[in-house]
C-alpha cells in the first residue's frame, strides 16, 4: 500500500525512524527524512535527507516535497527523571516543534494520514503505579483515564488534542494515528538497557533502581513494523503499541548476566513508587492482524551486537564558528546564529574585531578583540580556534579574503573550515582590473575597465580603487578633470564610464563542487555609503544567467554577491563580483537562499543536493533601520 507514496519521517535517525525508514526503503517508497543527526552512512542517494532542527522546516518544503503519509517521530525526553534544564527543550521539541509541523503540513494537498509517535505517559499514572511492588502488572487500555504523568506526556496529550481538533474541519481531510508507545528499546538508543550494555562493554558498574518494577519493553524494530500497519489500514484515532507483556527489571538483569561475564551490578532503591504497566493490544491486534514477538533478550542480543561495533558519533560535537571583522554587521551575525539553531549541532559563535569597542560584540558569544591583520601571525588565529574548539571561520571584509583564501588548506589541514573561495577565484574578482580582462575573455558583459583615463571616451566617470570593495573612497559620475583630480588620492585607481541604468545585486550560493546551489535577484532601491539600505527582490532571468555562468566559470564557492546594471531592456552589465556575503543579502537569506544553513552541512559532510533551493514568495523588500538593542 506505501509502495511510491511520498512519506516524511520526522526524527528518521532515531532509534524507532531507522528501522522505519529501512522498511519504508524495502517498500519502495518515496522517503524525505528529517533529523537533528546526520544521515546515516548506510542510506543511499534514494533516501532524501533533511539535517536540522525541524523547528526551521518551512512550509515551503513540505509543499515541494507533497507529502501522502507522514510518521512524525521527532521529539525528545527524560523517561526516569525531567529535569529543570528539560522545561525549555521539552517546549522547544515537543510542544513548540509538533504544533510547526502540523502547521506546515495541515495545508498539504494529498496528505492522506499522519501517525504520530505519542506515549503511555498521558495515562493516569495512578492506573499502573504503586508504593509497594505487585506481582502482576496493571494492563493499560485506550479508555483508561488520561492524567499525563509528566511535562513530556502532556506535550504528547497535547499534540493529540490538536489532531483531534483539526479533524473536525473540512480544510483538514487527512487522517490520523497517535500510537501511544510503551517502553521502547533498541539499538543506538537512549534508554536504560542500552544504557546499561554500553556501561558493561567497558566493564563499568551499572546501577539498578527498584528491580521489580514491570515495564511493557517493546523492541523498536516492532514499533516501527507496527506503525506501518497502522499506517496502511483504514483506521484513525489512538492505539497502544507494546508487547502486551510486562518484563521485570531483575529479569532484564539476569539477562544481562548471561551475556556479560562477571557484570558489575550496584542494586539500589530509591524512593520513587513502583510501576507496574503492560499495553493491552487488544485494539491493535484487532486492526492489524498482528502482534509484536521480539522478546526482550532477543533484542538485548541484537543490542549488544550493534554496541560493538558501533563507530564514534560525530553528531555529539558542538560547531563553534568565529566571523571576523564583524564591526556592526549585526543582521549578518542574526544570520548566522540562525543558521547554527538551524542545523541543531550546538555551539558558541566568536566575534573578531581589532575595534575593542564594536558593536558586534554584544551580539556574538564571546568576543576576540583581533589585532590588524596586518599584525596577525597565521599562528595566532590558528592557535585561538584550536583553543576554542572553533572549526569554522567566516570572513567579512574585503581586505582578509586573499588572505584566507591563500591559507585555506592550511586551515584545512588544522580541522578549521573557512567559507571562502579558492585563491585563484578570490584573487580574479578582487582585482577590478583583472576581473574586467577575465569576463571580456569569457564573453561576459561587463563594464569597461581602464588603468587610464584616456582609454576611455565618455561625458561622466567612475573611479575607485583597483583592488577591494569598490564603495571605498568611490567617485561617481565624474567629469574627466574631477575624476584624474580624485584618482590623486586612490593607491592603485581604475577607471569606469559612468552609466545610467537600474541598479542591481545577484547573491548566489555555490557549492563545494563550485555549482551554483541557488540564485536570488533584488534591486537597490535606496543606496548608502554603497550598500542597499531599501532593497526589493525582482526576476531577471537574462542577468541571473550572465552571474551564474559567471561565478561558476571563475570556480567559486559559498555566498558571492555581484553588482549589474540594466543598461537597456533586458540587457545588462556586470559591475564587480564580490566573494563574500554582502550587507543587505539578509533579504536573500530570509527569502529561501540558505547560504550560512548550506555551508555548515558542507562543513560536516553532508551533501545538499536533498536541499531544494525554495524562494520565499512572501517576502519581497528589505529596509534596514537603526533600532535599540537592551541589555
Amino acid at each position: 500500500m506505501l509502495q511510491n507514496k511520498r512519506i516524511l519521517v520526522t526524527g528518521g535517525a532515531g532509534v524507532i525512524g531507522k528501522s522505519l525508514v529501512e522498511k519504508l526503503t524495502k517498500m519502495n517508497a518515496v522517503i524525505l527524512v528529517g533529523d537533528l543527526k546526520s544521515k546515516p552512512k548506510e542510506w543511499g542517494g534514494n533516501i532524501k535527507y533533511r539535517k536540522g532542527d525541524l523547528n526551521f522546516i518551512t512550509e515551503e518544503e513540505i509543499e515541494f516535497f507533497d507529502p501522502e503519509y507522514v510518521f512524525h517521530l521527532a521529539a525528545t525526553f527524560e523517561r526516569s527523571f525531567e529535569t529543570y534544564d528539560f522545561w525549555d527543550e521539552n517546549y522547544k521539541h515537543n510542544v513548540n516543534l509538533s504544533h510547526h509541523i502540523i502547521n506546515c503540513l495541515k495545508k498539504s494537498k494529498n496528505l492522506k494520514k499522519i501517525i504520530f509517535a505519542s506515549s503511555y505517559l498521558i495515562y493516569d499514572p495512578k492506573i499502573y503505579l504503586s508504593k509497594d511492588p505487585k506481582s502482576k502488572p496493571k494492563k493499560i487500555n485506550e479508555k483508561d483515564n488520561i492524567n499525563p504523568r509528566n511535562i513530556c506526556g502532556s506535550a504528547k496529550l497535547y499534540h493529540e488534542t490538536e489532531y483531534k481538533f483539526l479533524s473536525q474541519f473540512k480544510e483538514t481531510e487527512f487522517d490520523y494515528i497517535c500510537a501511544r508507545i510503551f517502553r521502547v528499546f533498541g539499538k543506538n538508543s537512549s534508554d536504560v538497557i542500552s544504557r546499561w550494555i554500553r556501561l558493561l562493554l567497558k566493564n563499568e558498574t551499572i546501577e539498578v533502581y527498584n528491580k521489580k518494577n514491570l515495564f511493557d519493553y517493546i523492541y523498536a524494530d516492532d514499533v516501527a513494523e507496527g506503525l506501518i500497519r497502522l499506517a496502511t489500514t483504514s483506521c484513525k484515532g489512538v492505539f497502544n503499541i507494546g508487547t502486551g507483556k510486562s518484563t521485570k527489571i531483575e529479569q532484564v538483569v539476569e539477562i544481562l548476566k548471561k551475556e556479560f561475564t562477571n557484570p558489575k551490578i550496584k542494586d539500589s532503591v530509591n524512593n520513587s513508587s513502583y510501576e507496574s504497566s503492560e499495553a493491552d493490544m487488544s485494539l491493535f491486534q484487532n486492526t492489524t492482524n498482528w502482534i509484536p514477538s521480539t522478546t526482550v533478550e532477543k533484542g538485548i542480543k541484537k543490542i549488544i551486537e550493534f554496541e560493538k561495533l558501533k563507530k564514534y558519533d560525530e553528531d555529539a560535537l558542538p560547531i563553534n564558528i568565529l566571523i571576523t571583522s564583524i564591526s556592526k554587521k549585526i543582521p549578518l551575525i542574526n544570520c548566522i546564529k540562525n543558521a547554527l539553531l538551524k542545523i541543531g549541532s550546538g555551539g558558541i559563535i566568536h566575534g573578531g574585531d581589532s575595534d575593542k569597542n564594536c558593536l558586534g560584540q554584544y551580539f556574538i558569544d564571546k568576543f576576540w578583540n583581533m589585532p590588524k591583520f596586518d599584525k596577525l601571525k597565521d599562528q595566532e588565529i590558528i592557535d585561538y580556534c584550536k583553543r576554542n574548539e572553533i572549526t569554522i571561520i567566516i570572513p567579512t571584509r574585503d581586505s582578509e579574503l586573499l588572505y584566507f583564501a591563500k591559507n585555506k588548506q592550511k586551515y584545512f589541514e588544522n580541522n578549521i573550515q573557512i567559507m571562502i573561495s579558492d585563491f585563484k577565484g578570490v584573487e580574479n574578482v578582487l582585482d577590478k582590473l583583472l576581473f574586467n580582462n577575465k569576463c571580456k575573455i569569457k564573453n561576459i558583459p561587463i563594464i569597461k575597465t581602464v588603468e587610464h583615463i584616456d582609454e576611455l571616451n565618455c561625458d561622466s566617470y567612475v573611479v575607485k580603487e583597483r583592488h577591494g570593495s569598490g564603495s571605498q573612497k568611490i567617485g561617481i559620475n565624474l567629469s574627466k578633470n574631477k575624476t584624474i583630480d580624485w584618482a590623486k588620492n586612490l593607491k592603485n585607481p581604475i577607471f569606469q564610464p559612468f552609466i545610467q541604468g537600474e541598479e542591481f545585486t545577484v547573491d548566489v550560493y555555490l557549492n563545494k563542487m563550485n555549482k551554483v546551489k541557488g540564485v536570488i535577484t533584488r534591486s537597490r532601491d535606496v543606496v548608502v555609503n554603497g550598500e542597499s539600505q531599501i532593497t526589493t527582490i525582482v526576476k531577471k532571468p537574462k542577468l541571473e544567467e550572465i552571474c551564474i555562468d559567471l561565478v561558476e566559470s571563475f570556480k567559486l564557492f559559498g555566498h558571492v554577491n555581484i553588482q549589474a546594471k540594466e543598461v537597456a531592456k533586458n540587457e545588462f552589465v556586470i559591475i564587480e563580483c564580490n566573494p563574500r556575503f554582502g550587507g543587505a543579502s539578509t533579504l536573500s537569506i530570509e527569502s529561501g537562499l540558505d547560504s550560512f544553513y548550506w555551508f555548515l552541512l558542507e562543513a560536516k559532510n553532508e551533501e545538499i543536493v536533498d536541499y531544494p533551493f525554495l524562494q520565499n514568495k512572501k517576502i519581497k523588500k528589505q529596509i534596514r533601520y537603526p533600532q535599540n538593542f537592551f541589555i
